[in-house]
Protein backbone atom coordinates (compact mmCIF):
# COMPACT_ATOMS: atom_id res chain seq x y z
CA UNK A 1 0.00 0.00 0.00
CA UNK A 2 1.10 3.53 -0.91
CA UNK A 3 1.40 6.24 1.46
CA UNK A 4 -1.02 8.05 -0.33
CA UNK A 5 -3.38 5.01 -0.22
CA UNK A 6 -2.99 4.97 3.78
CA UNK A 7 -4.08 8.32 3.87
CA UNK A 8 -6.86 7.70 2.17
CA UNK A 9 -8.17 4.80 4.21
CA UNK A 10 -7.42 6.61 7.56
CA UNK A 11 -10.73 7.74 8.95
CA UNK A 12 -12.43 9.23 12.09
CA UNK A 13 -13.73 5.91 13.51
CA UNK A 14 -17.21 6.46 15.20
CA UNK A 15 -17.58 2.59 16.21
CA UNK A 16 -14.93 0.19 17.60
CA UNK A 17 -15.28 -3.47 18.06
CA UNK A 18 -14.92 -4.98 21.74
CA UNK A 19 -11.24 -6.44 21.32
CA UNK A 20 -7.83 -5.66 22.70
CA UNK A 21 -5.15 -4.49 20.15
CA UNK A 22 -1.76 -7.06 19.98
CA UNK A 23 1.11 -5.72 21.99
CA UNK A 24 3.53 -5.59 18.75
CA UNK A 25 0.77 -3.33 16.89
CA UNK A 26 0.94 -0.63 19.85
CA UNK A 27 4.66 -0.86 19.74
CA UNK A 28 4.66 -0.33 15.91
CA UNK A 29 2.11 2.64 16.53
CA UNK A 30 4.41 4.16 19.36
CA UNK A 31 7.25 3.53 17.07
CA UNK A 32 5.83 5.32 14.51
CA UNK A 33 5.40 8.22 16.93
CA UNK A 34 8.76 8.35 17.98
CA UNK A 35 10.13 9.27 14.74
CA UNK A 36 8.04 12.53 14.15
CA UNK A 37 9.77 15.25 13.96
CA UNK A 38 9.26 17.65 16.61
CA UNK A 39 10.56 21.61 17.17
CA UNK A 40 14.32 22.06 18.03
CA UNK A 41 13.98 18.05 18.17
CA UNK A 42 12.67 18.19 21.71
CA UNK A 43 10.50 15.00 21.28
CA UNK A 44 7.72 16.93 24.16
CA UNK A 45 5.40 14.43 23.61
CA UNK A 46 4.40 11.97 26.29
CA UNK A 47 1.70 9.11 26.05
CA UNK A 48 -0.79 7.60 28.46
CA UNK A 49 -1.74 4.64 27.26
CA UNK A 50 -5.36 3.46 28.65
CA UNK A 51 -6.35 -0.76 27.86
CA UNK A 52 -7.70 -1.29 31.37
CA UNK A 53 -11.86 -1.61 30.57
CA UNK A 54 -12.34 0.79 33.87
CA UNK A 55 -9.67 2.96 33.18
CA UNK A 56 -11.00 3.43 29.86
CA UNK A 57 -14.63 3.64 31.18
CA UNK A 58 -13.39 6.51 33.32
CA UNK A 59 -11.55 8.46 30.62
CA UNK A 60 -14.68 7.76 27.92
CA UNK A 61 -16.87 9.49 30.26
CA UNK A 62 -14.77 12.92 30.44
CA UNK A 63 -15.63 12.91 26.38
CA UNK A 64 -18.84 13.75 23.62
CA UNK A 65 -19.33 10.07 23.24
CA UNK A 66 -18.25 7.65 25.69
CA UNK A 67 -20.01 4.80 24.27
CA UNK A 68 -18.14 4.78 20.78
CA UNK A 69 -14.73 5.38 22.57
CA UNK A 70 -14.95 3.01 25.83
CA UNK A 71 -14.85 0.39 23.10
CA UNK A 72 -12.07 1.15 21.60
CA UNK A 73 -9.24 -0.98 22.10
CA UNK A 74 -6.92 1.71 23.82
CA UNK A 75 -7.78 5.65 24.39
CA UNK A 76 -4.73 7.31 24.07
CA UNK A 77 -3.84 10.71 26.42
CA UNK A 78 -1.51 12.67 24.45
CA UNK A 79 0.58 15.18 26.51
CA UNK A 80 3.38 17.25 25.76
CA UNK A 81 5.65 18.60 28.73
CA UNK A 82 6.96 21.52 26.93
CA UNK A 83 5.99 25.35 27.07
CA UNK A 84 8.64 25.89 24.58
CA UNK A 85 7.52 28.77 21.77
CA UNK A 86 8.78 28.69 18.60
CA UNK A 87 10.43 32.00 16.68
CA UNK A 88 7.06 32.46 14.44
CA UNK A 89 5.16 32.42 18.00
CA UNK A 90 3.64 29.03 18.10
CA UNK A 91 3.46 27.02 20.73
CA UNK A 92 5.24 23.77 19.94
CA UNK A 93 3.53 21.38 21.99
CA UNK A 94 0.28 20.99 20.11
CA UNK A 95 2.02 21.09 16.67
CA UNK A 96 4.25 18.04 18.37
CA UNK A 97 1.27 15.86 19.41
CA UNK A 98 -0.93 16.74 16.21
CA UNK A 99 2.13 15.48 14.33
CA UNK A 100 2.65 12.53 16.39
CA UNK A 101 -0.23 11.43 16.54
CA UNK A 102 -1.21 11.94 13.40
CA UNK A 103 1.79 9.32 12.80
CA UNK A 104 0.11 6.95 14.79
CA UNK A 105 -3.19 7.18 12.67
CA UNK A 106 -1.17 6.51 9.86
CA UNK A 107 0.28 3.68 11.02
CA UNK A 108 -2.62 2.52 12.26
CA UNK A 109 -4.95 2.49 9.16
CA UNK A 110 -1.65 0.13 7.87
CA UNK A 111 -2.11 -2.24 10.54
CA UNK A 112 -6.12 -2.49 9.76
CA UNK A 113 -6.98 -0.39 12.81
CA UNK A 114 -8.98 2.68 13.32
CA UNK A 115 -8.83 6.01 15.12
CA UNK A 116 -10.35 9.23 16.13
CA UNK A 117 -9.31 12.48 17.10
CA UNK A 118 -10.93 14.04 20.80
CA UNK A 119 -11.25 16.76 21.34
CA UNK A 120 -13.87 16.94 23.33
CA UNK A 121 -13.15 15.74 26.90
CA UNK A 122 -12.63 17.35 29.93
CA UNK A 123 -8.92 17.66 30.71
CA UNK A 124 -9.19 18.01 34.85
CA UNK A 125 -11.18 14.77 34.88
CA UNK A 126 -8.86 13.19 32.63
CA UNK A 127 -5.55 14.46 34.61
CA UNK A 128 -6.83 12.96 37.33
CA UNK A 129 -8.10 9.53 36.23
CA UNK A 130 -5.02 9.12 35.12
CA UNK A 131 -2.54 10.72 37.52
CA UNK A 132 -0.87 13.20 35.46
CA UNK A 133 0.71 16.10 36.71
CA UNK A 134 -0.29 19.60 36.79
CA UNK A 135 3.24 20.68 34.91
CA UNK A 136 2.24 18.49 31.61
CA UNK A 137 -0.53 19.28 29.37
CA UNK A 138 -2.95 17.23 28.30
CA UNK A 139 -3.10 18.71 24.29
CA UNK A 140 -5.49 15.44 22.86
CA UNK A 141 -6.83 12.45 23.50
CA UNK A 142 -7.38 9.64 20.32
CA UNK A 143 -9.47 6.36 20.48
CA UNK A 144 -7.61 3.24 18.48
CA UNK A 145 -8.86 -0.25 17.44
CA UNK A 146 -10.40 -2.40 15.38
CA UNK A 147 -13.15 -0.77 13.08
CA UNK A 148 -17.06 -1.96 14.09
CA UNK A 149 -18.06 0.91 11.19
CA UNK A 150 -16.72 1.33 7.58
CA UNK A 151 -15.14 4.31 6.10
CA UNK A 152 -16.85 7.53 5.47
CA UNK A 153 -15.08 9.94 3.86
CA UNK A 154 -16.40 13.60 4.50
CA UNK A 155 -16.30 15.86 1.34
CA UNK A 156 -12.69 17.45 0.59
CA UNK A 157 -12.14 21.04 -0.93
CA UNK A 158 -10.88 21.16 -4.54
CA UNK A 159 -7.09 21.69 -4.29
CA UNK A 160 -7.20 25.14 -6.23
CA UNK A 161 -9.48 26.04 -3.25
CA UNK A 162 -6.67 25.36 -0.68
CA UNK A 163 -3.50 26.08 -2.66
CA UNK A 164 -2.08 29.23 -4.39
CA UNK A 165 1.57 29.53 -5.14
CA UNK A 166 4.07 32.57 -4.89
CA UNK A 167 1.71 35.11 -3.65
CA UNK A 168 -1.75 35.03 -1.33
CA UNK A 169 -4.32 34.49 -3.94
CA UNK A 170 -7.69 33.89 -2.35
Amino acid sequence: MTLLEVIRKRYSCRSYQDRPIEQEKLDSLFEAARLAPSAKNTQDWRFVVVTDKATKHQVAETTNRPQVFEKAGVIIAACSNSDDVMRCGQAIGPIDIAIALEHIALQAAELGLATCWIGSFCTEKVRTILGIPDDIAIIELMAVGYPADSPKQPSREPIEKIVCYEKWQF
